[in-house]
């Protein structure tokens, strides 16, 4: 009798043995191709959100710039009362301008951060100019107006300031930026003259020559302040009251 097994005996153990090594998909049915298409899809839709989002933010802003009030005109006006005010220096004390009624008053817009400051005080026409002010009977006050967390603000930077520099007049903290717009200070260094009769008589830079170096060629070097101080000791009318400041912008809050 012949003991050949029939061939398909042989056949079902290899397809079984095949069945068991054979992968097997996890993708819900769905192959590699679709699943990247997927993930394409997902990534646009969040690209897409994003975009809709900024843009919700930039229309957000336009608003707000639209409904935000115009910054009110400054108060502080050549030839009228100079806007009276009170504030306190570095150790605390007020000083209130209409105290000195009957002096002249320089009013400094100070930031011991800026650069044009630094040159002013300390090599530039602000190195002694408060000091032989004061000494004719003028009185100097510095502000800073400064919003915290701003370039040059706080008491300390401001004590440090007045200390390198060898300042003797007062600085006195505008941290509300009240004072400033009052006047319209925009940079630092910004001048203001009050006269003896309280009136704002000079408004602008300290000289034509920011850091030093006079900007138009040909010109000779000038500085406004000083003729200001002498015209007004002599009781005689200021040929230049207004100039354009140059420096640092103010760093309002």
């Amino acid at each position: 009798m012949s003991t050949t097994r029939p061939f398909h005996h042989l056949l079902w153990p290899a397809l079984a043995l095949g069945l068991a090594f054979a992968p097997i998909a996890c993708d819900g049915g769905k192959g590699g191709d679709a699943k990247k298409a997927d993930a394409t899809k997902t990534d646009a839709k969040k690209a897409d959100a994003k975009k809709a989002d900024a843009k919700a933010a930039d229309a957000k802003q336009a608003d707000a710039k639209k409904t935000k009030p115009p910054a009110p005109a400054p108060e502080a006006k050549l030839g009228e009362p100079a806007p009276d005010f009170e504030l306190k220096d570095l150790d605390g004390n007020p000083h209130k301008l209409s105290d000195h009624k009957g002096k002249v008053v320089v009013l400094e817009w100070f930031n011991p951060g800026c650069p044009f400051v630094k040159h002013a005080h300390g090599e530039g026409p602000l190195k002694d100019m408060a000091k032989k002010a004061m000494a004719d009977g003028v009185v100097w006050l510095s502000i800073n107006s400064g919003g915290p967390g701003k370039q040059g603000h706080g008491v300390e930077a401001n004590k440090a300031g007045a200390k390198e520099w060898a300042m003797e007049n007062p600085i006195l903290i505008d941290e509300s930026g009240e004072v400033g717009r009052k006047y319209g200070a925009t940079n630092t260094p910004h001048m203001f003259v009050v006269d003896k009769e309280g009136k704002l008589a000079y408004a602008g830079a300290v000289d034509n020559a920011p850091i030093g170096e006079v900007k138009t060629e040909g010109e000779a070097y000038t500085n406004y302040v000083e003729p200001v101080l002498a015209a007004l000791k002599d009781g005689k009318p200021v040929e230049k009251p207004e100039t354009r400041a140059w420096g640092c912008s103010v760093k309002y809050g």
